[in-house]
């Protein structure tokens, strides 16, 4: 798959936007976390901006860059206007952020579950999502790398966009199956080799009882939590690759996107069961990427326009959110 930011070329991008990435997480958990606490809804809410910010900034500075290189790229298609295609590259990274950020809510209400039913106090869970969230980049390189490989086949295009056709579907009509971890076989694997301690021992994730080293409640949620993310990214990275075909714009939204998460999880953890409309969005917008992209992509001579695609899919976020505040779900009897 051609693309404007080869890997061979740009490694040192990805190498510098993963030590960002690890630098700051280090200074949330070094300094701004370091205590455990309770994270208030104002908290949760001055992090989520900060993270929204440092999101745009970098979008602005992708644009800036892209304006910079481009114009000499060897990678440029003939004809093609540098100063287009670098607002282009911006308007994919924006639409893969909103498009992660949406897909991720779903997710959210998975860590509510996990963490109630581990038992994890709120003022542990940051930690817990810290470590899961780092994890989850890791894993997201790794999907987007094969993913990158993948794409250059057309019938691997069209399978994975009939597949978001299909989990679109799915999510849409079939009814909400209640989440048991107890259940996971990966959980049991490691209750069978791994003694697990029945309590906490402040934030560790391994303790020792009579002399015996043991994972402690905290350590299995973590692991599920992981589980559950390599599920998800099966669903979110096909998506992001239906709104562009460069990896470096798919990794570093995705990133962007998963480093917010836990600050979102923090505010909307109280009143996620309100967004009882958001599943049918998140329906619709795996239908629409789907569609993108095994069939509208081609129709546009290889490239949907990506100012449409983000104004649909926020525009359903948008909807299906205000739907579910202006028609409020009724509590049952």
């Amino acid at each position: 798959m051609a693309t404007l930011f080869p890997f061979s070329e740009y490694w040192w991008f990805y190498l510098l936007f993963l030590c960002f990435i690890f630098v700051v997480l280090l200074l949330d958990l070094g300094i701004f976390h370091k205590k455990a606490h309770e994270v208030s809804f104002k908290e949760a809410m001055v992090w989520t901006c900060i993270w929204v910010s440092l999101a745009l900034l970098f979008n602005y500075g992708l644009y800036l860059y892209c304006l910079h290189v481009l114009p000499q790229s060897p990678h440029l298609p003939a004809g093609a206007d540098a100063q287009k295609l670098s607002g282009q590259m911006a308007l994919e990274f924006l639409s893969g952020y909103v498009t992660e950020q949406a897909l991720s809510v779903d997710n959210l209400f998975v860590f509510v579950v996990v963490f109630k039913f581990f038992g994890i106090p709120q003022k542990m869970q940051h930690r817990v999502l810290f470590f899961g969230f780092l994890g989850a980049i890791l894993c997201r390189g790794s999907f987007i790398t094969l993913g990158a490989m993948l794409m250059s086949y057309q019938a691997v295009i069209i399978f994975f966009g009939a597949f978001l056709i299909f989990t679109g579907f799915k999510m849409f009509f079939a009814p909400e199956k209640p989440i048991e971890p107890e259940k996971n076989p990966i959980i049991r694997l490691i209750k069978k080799f791994l003694p697990v301690s029945h309590t906490l021992d402040g934030q560790n994730f391994f303790t020792r009882e009579n002399g015996i080293l043991m994972a402690t409640p905290l350590f299995v949620c973590l692991i599920f939590l992981e589980i559950t993310d390599v599920v998800f990214a099966v669903d979110s990275v096909p998506a992001i690759f239906a709104l562009t075909k460069e990896p470096l714009i798919v990794f570093t939204s995705n990133a962007c996107a998963i480093l917010g998460l836990r600050s979102m999880y923090f505010m909307l953890a109280r009143i996620m069961d309100k967004f009882h409309f958001l599943k049918y969005g998140l329906a619709f917008v795996l239908i629409f990427v789907g569609v993108k992209m095994a069939w509208l992509n081609e129709k546009f001579e290889g490239h949907f326009p990506i100012g449409v695609s983000l104004g649909i899919i926020a525009g359903v976020i948008l909807i299906s959110v205000t739907l579910s505040f202006i028609f409020p779900q009724q509590e049952a009897v």
